[in-house]
């Protein structure tokens, strides 16, 4: 995606071939700076601080800060030093562990002075990966799109939740990548974009993609959705996951869950768009078994804004001295989902429908 008009990926190789950049995405939408990672403590620290975020970016961030961590130590003990302070930096999505796994495996076969080499290509490759993935769900999510729109025969509005556009991924993103194909192709739509708080990921990140789209989007308060649906104002839900069970179930920011029945209840399509590296296929049971992240109650309570002079203050909006609990997400029963939009294909949110889709999965199941 471009940024004033230059390409930009959300992480790419700096020019000296031994570390990365990253978009901070704590700055915007205000201020677009980039930050060099060159150390496995550079990589821990932009997961956990949320420099870089979205559970596909995580895992390519992951993937590059296991092979910055090998310029350090490339022992066996050095892999799984790296590999357990990578994984302890975000605990709900999945995406993460399945990049540590995936380079980490490439690793251990080799000799030591072989792993730093290996280890950055092949965190290369997932991140060329997840942008063909996205592009590939983009291209099959628009065709919801453009049918829907046809059926309608007008513009369509579309509300989303969160940040899962290309400042998710390393391009194009998850749920935002069919927005992003099918205003391409021409197809009307507005966007209506849930502020989602704590972090208001959708007013400062997801508003931040769609000005520079040119897509027409409003941002709206959480608790709007709900109202717009009873009022025939939203016709289709679409959301990314962090990670999505074998049964369908779908783990995303906090807030999805009380979207989905909303939508249930007013007959309003709910898709959550996902890679394949966002599927748990060891897991069946997602609001029993998926680890849901609890963060700093200072997001809650604390709200950080440019003022009218320019200048950037954080203020308090919580009662002091008020408990404040801060579940970063929550999970959404595959009975809520209409669809499941990956690279392969659109399909029902169950086991048989991933399976359609993921056959070599069959034996594993």
């Amino acid at each position: 995606m471009r940024i004033d008009g230059q390409p930009y990926r959300t992480i790419f190789p700096d020019a000296d071939g031994i570390s990365v950049r990253v978009i901070d995405q704590t700055r915007l939408p205000f201020a677009f700076e980039l930050q060099r990672l060159a150390s496995l403590d550079d990589a821990a620290r932009a997961i956990r601080t949320m420099v870089v975020r979205g559970a596909p970016l995580i895992g390519v961030t992951a993937a590059y800060g296991l092979a910055l961590a090998m310029r350090e130590d490339s022992s066996a003990d050095g892999i799984d030093r790296a590999v357990a302070q990578l994984a302890a930096t975000r605990p709900t999505a999945i995406n993460l562990r399945w990049a540590l796994d995936r380079v980490a495996g490439n690793l251990r076969q080799i000799q030591p002075a072989e792993r730093f080499g290996r280890a950055f290509a092949e965190a290369g490759r997932i991140a060329e990966e997840d942008v063909a993935n996205c592009r590939a769900i983009g291209n099959h999510g628009s065709r919801i799109f453009t049918d829907l729109a046809r059926e309608k025969g007008r513009p369509l509005n579309v509300l989303t939740h969160c940040n899962a556009g290309w400042l998710a991924t390393v391009d194009w993103g998850t749920a935002l990548a069919p927005i992003y194909v099918a205003h391409e192709a021409g197809v009307p739509l507005h966007v209506f974009v849930d502020e989602t708080r704590p972090r208001n990921q959708g007013a400062a990140l997801t508003a931040f993609e769609l000005n520079g789209h040119g897509v027409p989007h409003t941002v709206i308060a959480d608790n709007a959705g709900g109202h717009l649906m009873q009022h025939g104002q939203v016709d289709l839900c679409i959301v990314g996951s962090d990670r999505t069970t074998a049964a369908g179930d779908v783990c995303n920011k906090i807030g999805t869950y009380l979207k989905a029945l909303a939508a249930h209840d007013n007959r309003v399509p709910f898709y959550a768009a996902l890679p394949f590296s966002t599927i748990d296929w060891t897991l069946n049971d997602g609001v029993a078994e998926i680890p849901i992240e609890e963060r700093d109650g200072r997001e809650v309570s604390h709200l950080t804004g440019r003022l009218a002079d320019g200048t950037f203050a954080t203020v308090e909006v919580v009662s002091p001295g008020s408990p404040v609990a801060n579940p970063a997400f929550d999970v959404t029963p595959a009975r809520l989902v209409t669809g499941l939009i990956t690279e392969r294909g659109v399909c029902a949110a169950n086991p048989e429908g991933l399976l359609t889709l993921y056959p070599e999965r069959r034996q594993a199941a």
